[in-house]
């Protein structure tokens, strides 16, 4: 369909983009993962993996220029919404492939499900990512 097309075409351009926020790639390596693109949804997978936060045997990202989360005893820190929504959005982007996704795919998608479920809150959901999606400034 032409609108498809088009909106592939429009993803592809900005995908070149040397200056992409973390977010928008790890949105368009699922619509590339979705729309079969997997030469595209590699090379926005690599790129992410150079800013993934690798820590404590999981793995997420996180807005640019984060302050570091302080560690507090009896506290759980949770992530910001737009972060565990990102890192989502990257976890399916590891998923959803063409053919199976290999050993060292899904080795690597374990350890960012690690970290999504160490979000949850007591209630086994996660915060609302309606309320604020993108941090102040």
């Amino acid at each position: 369909h032409s609108v498809v097309r088009n909106a592939l075409f429009c993803l592809e351009t900005a995908a070149n983009e040397k200056e992409n926020h973390v977010y928008t790639k790890a949105l368009m390596a699922y619509a590339f993962a979705l729309a079969g693109k997997q030469d595209k949804r590699k090379a926005l997978l690599g790129s992410l993996e150079k800013e993934a936060v690798k820590k404590e045997g999981s793995v997420h990202w996180q807005w640019p220029g984060k302050e570091p989360e302080v560690d507090l005893p009896y506290y759980h820190y949770r992530a910001p919404s737009a972060e565990v929504e990102m890192t989502a959005y990257v976890l399916l982007a590891h998923l959803t492939t063409q053919l199976a996704p290999s050993q060292e795919e899904l080795s690597f998608a374990s350890l960012i499900a690690k970290w999504i479920s160490a979000q949850q809150n007591p209630n086994g959901g996660f915060s609302s990512t309606q309320v604020s999606c993108f941090p102040p400034g």
